[in-house]
C-alpha cells in the first residue's frame, strides 16, 4: 500500500531570493545533515534569459539502518536523484527527489516547493509531500517503511533550522538581501540571444528594420517583453489563486510559530495527517471549514487515522447542521428549572489553565429535572455547556499564549445514592454520553470526582462501561474527605479557586440543586419522546400502574440464586399512602422427628426492609440480597388509609397477610383512582452480583424521596432536600 505524507506549509520570514541563497549553501555537503554524505551534478541548465535554472544531482545518503540489515542487502549507502527547477520569474523552486537504489523494490517520491507568501511578498513558504511504496524488500518491508518515515521526519524537523543557519551565515558575511530578478536582466539576455542566435524571425526582422535607430529597436523589444511580463504576472496570480483553491492559503498559518502557539507540539506525521484531513474536508464541507484545533481533536480521537477521522468529522458536521448547534450560544435560553435547580456552572480554571466546570451531582434531582425539561432539554443544556467550553478554551489559548484545547470537570458526589440509578435517567445520560463522545472528542482534559460515597462503584459500573477507555483514563476519584489530603484537589486546582462548598475560599455561583418543584415538572412540548425519538421517560412498557383498595396488597416476586444480587426499584405514589416492604421467603425441607422417610416443609419468611411512602412521593432505591442459595424476594405495596388519621400501620403483624395467596393477583390496570384506592406506578429490576465486581458489599437497602410529584410532598421534605437513607447505607463524609 502506498503511504502518503504531506507537511503543513512552513513560513520563513525572509524574501524568496535570500532563502534561495541560503538553500544553495546546502550543497555539495551539509554538516547539519549527517546522513547527507555528498552529491554530484548530473546536469545543469539555465535558460538564455536567465529566468529558469534546472539542476539534477545524484545524492549519496548514509541511511541509519541496523547493521545486520545493511550487511544483508550489501550496501552502506543509498542514492537519490534530485531535480531542482528554479523559476526566478515566478519566484518558485520545485524540488523532486526519487530513489535510485532498490528502485525495483521500493518507490520513494518526494516533492518540495519554495514559493512567495501570497499575502506578504517579503516572506517565503515551504511545502513538502512524499509517497512511499514498498513492494518487496527481503521480508523487511515494515522496517524499511519505518526507516523511510524516520528520515522524512528528520528532514521536516531540521529543514527550517538549516535555512535559518545559512541565512545567519550570510548575514555574518554582510549579505542581508538579494536582488529580485528584474525585467532589465531579461531584456539583456534576450537582446544577447538575438544578436548571437537570431532564431526568432519576427523579432529579428523588426530589429533589422530599426537597426538605424537602436533606441526604437530597444523600445520595440522592451514593449513586447513588457507584454510577456504582464502575462507572467497574470500567471503568478493564477498560481496563488490555485494555491488558495487547493487549500494552501488555509494552511499558511501552519508554520512552526503558529503550531507551537495554537496547536502544541506535533510530530511531522501528525502535521501531515492534519494537512491531509483539512484538504479532504475542504472538498466535501459545505459552509465554514472547522479550525485546525477542531480537526486535531478528531484526529486524536481516531489515532491520527485520516480516513476514520474524516468519517467521524463528516458525521459530526452533518449532525451540527441538523441540530443547528452553531447558533446555540446565541439562541439558547435556560429553562427556569435549570436556572434554579441545575447544580452546575463554570468556575475559573485548573492549574494547567483549562476552564473548570463544577457539577454537584449528588444534589441533583435527576428525575425532577428530566420531567421539567425533557430529554431534549437536557441534551440542549449539555450542548450549550460544551459550546461554552470550546469558546473558553479559545479564550484561554489567546490569554496564555499556548494551546488550551480541553477543559476540566469537578464533580461533587456528596449525597449520591441509588436514586441516581433511576432507569430513565440513566438511559438519558447514556444517550447524551454517546452524543458528546461522537461530536466533542478530546475536549475533556481531566475529571475529578470528590466525596465519592461507598455506593459510587455501583453506579459507576452501570455507566462507566459506556465511556471510552481513553476518557476513563482521565478520571480521578476521591472518597470521603480524601480530596483534602496530600495529592488531593490542590494538586490540580489553585488553592484560591477551591469552591467554598468543599472547604475552599472561593465562592461559587453554582445553584445548590434540590427538589424540582411540582409546578415545573410539567409535560414538555416534546412529549414523552427521548433524544433518539423513542418512547421516553413515561414509557408504559417500563412502568406498571397499580390501584389498591383499602388494605389491599400488591406483590412482585423475584428469585435470587446467589448472595449479592441487587434489587432496584423506582415508583411514584400518586394517590393515598402505601407501605413498601421487602420480604425474604423460602420453603425449606427437613427430616421428621420420628426419623421415618417422610419429610416436612417449613416456610421461612423474614422482612428485610420497610418504609412508609406518602402520597406524591417518588421513591428510588435498592437492596442487596445477603442469603446464600435460592430465595424468593417479595416486594410488597400495601394500601392503608390510616395514615391520614395519623395512625402508623403495624406491618410486622401483617406478615401472613402480605404473603397470602389471595394477595398475589391484587393488580388493577388503568382507570382513575377513587378516594378509597391507592394508585402507584412502579418499575423493578434485578441486577446480577457479577455486574458490580465486588463493590456490592457497600450497598444496603436505600431509598430516596428526592423528587416530588405534588406540592404536599414538596412541603413534607426537609429544606435541604437531603436523601433519606435507611439502614447503615449513607454517603461517606
Amino acid at each position: 500500500m502506498v503511504q502518503k505524507y504531506q507537511s503543513p506549509v512552513r513560513v520563513y520570514k525572509y524574501p524568496f531570493e535570500l532563502v534561495m541563497a541560503a538553500y544553495m549553501r546546502r550543497f555539495p555537503t551539509c554538516p547539519l545533515i549527517p546522513v547527507f554524505v555528498g552529491c554530484e551534478i548530473l546536469s545543469d541548465y539555465t535558460s538564455p534569459d536567465g529566468a529558469e535554472t534546472v539542476t539534477e544531482r545524484r545524492c549519496k545518503l548514509n541511511v541509519e539502518a541496523p547493521y545486520l540489515l545493511k550487511k544483508m542487502i550489501g550496501v552502506d549507502f543509498v542514492y537519490f536523484i534530485q531535480k531542482n527547477t528554479l523559476d526566478r520569474r515566478k519566484r518558485k523552486l520545485s524540488i523532486e527527489a526519487r530513489n535510485e537504489s532498490f528502485s525495483a523494490r521500493v518507490h520513494v517520491l518526494e516533492k518540495c516547493y519554495y514559493f512567495v507568501h501570497p499575502e506578504n511578498p517579503e516572506w517565503t513558504c515551504f511545502e513538502q509531500t512524499a509517497a512511499l511504496d514498498v513492494k518487496s524488500f527481503f521480508g523487511f518491508e515494515s522496517t524499511i517503511e519505518k526507516l523511510a518515515m524516520k528520515q522524512y521526519s528528520q528532514n521536516i524537523s531540521r529543514g527550517k533550522e538549516i535555512i535559518d543557519h545559512y541565512i545567519s551565515e550570510l548575514k555574518k558575511e554582510g549579505i542581508n538581501s538579494m536582488p529580485v530578478w528584474q525585467e532589465e536582466d531579461m531584456k539583456f539576455s534576450v537582446e544577447e540571444r538575438l544578436d548571437q542566435l537570431k532564431v526568432e524571425r519576427l523579432v529579428v526582422s523588426e530589429f533589422d528594420e530599426q537597426v538605424s535607430s537602436p533606441s526604437n529597436a530597444s523600445h520595440s523589444v522592451v514593449s513586447k517583453l513588457s507584454v510577456s511580463k504582464s502575462q507572467d504576472i497574470e500567471s503568478s496570480v493564477e498560481l496563488v489563486e490555485s494555491c488558495t483553491m487547493h487549500g494552501h492559503s488555509s494552511c499558511l498559518g501552519l508554520e512552526s510559530e503558529y503550531i507551537t502557539r495554537f496547536l502544541g507540539n506535533l510530530t511531522p506525521l501528525q502535521e501531515s495527517r492534519l494537512v491531509q484531513l483539512r484538504a479532504s474536508i475542504v472538498d466535501i464541507c459545505q459552509g465554514k471549514v472547522p479550525s485546525d484545533a477542531v480537526l486535531l481533536r478528531f484526529l486524536r480521537a481516531r489515532d491520527f487515522n485520516v480516513e476514520r477521522a474524516l468519517e467521524m468529522l463528516s458525521s459530526s458536521l452533518a449532525w451540527r447542521r441538523k441540530m443547528n448547534v452553531d447558533a446555540i450560544l446565541a439562541v439558547y435560553e435556560q429553562p427556569k428549572a435549570v436556572k434554579e435547580f441545575f447544580p452546575g456552572g463554570w468556575h475559573h480554571s485548573d492549574k494547567e489553565g483549562r476552564p473548570l466546570y463544577l457539577l454537584r451531582l449528588g444534589q441533583m434531582d435527576v428525575k425532577g429535572l428530566i420531567r421539567a425539561i425533557g430529554e431534549h432539554g437536557l441534551l440542549n443544556l449539555t450542548l450549550h455547556i460544551c459550546e461554552e467550553g470550546l469558546q473558553l478554551t479559545e479564550e484561554a489559548t489567546l490569554a496564555l499564549g499556548r494551546p488550551v484545547s480541553t477543559w476540566a470537570l469537578l464533580v461533587d458526589l456528596d449525597g449520591l445514592n441509588m436514586r441516581h440509578l433511576w432507569r430513565p435517567g440513566i438511559k438519558a445520560l447514556l444517550s447524551i454520553i454517546e452524543v458528546v463522545e461522537s461530536n466533542y472528542p478530546e475536549t475533556l482534559g481531566r475529571l475529578l470526582f470528590v466525596r465519592a460515597p461507598r455506593v459510587f462503584p455501583i453506579i459507576w459500573t452501570v455507566v462507566g462501561t459506556f465511556i471510552h477507555e481513553a476518557t476513563r483514563a482521565k478520571f480521578l476519584i476521591y472518597g470521603g474527605n480524601d480530596y483534602q489530603a496530600v495529592g488531593g484537589l490542590v494538586d490540580y486546582i489553585p488553592e484560591k479557586y477551591v469552591p467554598d462548598f468543599l472547604g475552599g475560599p472561593c465562592p461559587t455561583r453554582v445553584p445548590e440543586g434540590g427538589t424540582v418543584s411540582k409546578c415545573l415538572q410539567e409535560e414538555n412540548e416534546e412529549g414523552s419522546r427521548d433524544i433518539k425519538g423513542n418512547q421516553g421517560i413515561e414509557d408504559d412498557g417500563m412502568y406498571t400502574c397499580v390501584q389498591l383498595c383499602d388494605g389491599e396488597v400488591h406483590q412482585v416476586h423475584i428469585t435470587s440464586e446467589e448472595c449479592g444480587t441487587v434489587l432496584t426499584w423506582d415508583f411514584d405514589v400518586m394517590h393515598q399512602d402505601v407501605v413498601f416492604s421487602v420480604v425474604k421467603h423460602k420453603k425449606l425441607l427437613k427430616d421428621s422427628e420420628t426419623r421415618n422417610l417422610s419429610v416436612q416443609s417449613v416456610v421461612v419468611s423474614e422482612e428485610e426492609f420497610r418504609q412508609v411512602c406518602r402520597e406524591g412521593e417518588s421513591i428510588q432505591g435498592s437492596h442487596v440480597t445477603r442469603a446464600d442459595g435460592k430465595w424468593e424476594y417479595v416486594l410488597c405495596w400495601k394500601e392503608t388509609s390510616h395514615h391520614h388519621k395519623g395512625v402508623q400501620p403495624n406491618v410486622s403483624s401483617g406478615m401472613s397477610e402480605l404473603l397470602s395467596v389471595d394477595n398475589l393477583d391484587g393488580r388493577y390496570q388503568g382507570g382513575s383512582p377513587s378516594k378509597s384506592k391507592a394508585c402507584l406506578k412502579y418499575y423493578v429490576e434485578k441486577l446480577a452480583s457479577a455486574d458490580y465486581r465486588g463493590s456490592r458489599g457497600s450497598l444496603l437497602s436505600g431509598v430516596s424521596q428526592f423528587s416530588s410529584l405534588s406540592n404536599l410532598a414538596a412541603s413534607s421534605l426537609p429544606s435541604s432536600a437531603a436523601p433519606s437513607i435507611s439502614g447503615s447505607f449513607c454517603p461517606s463524609r
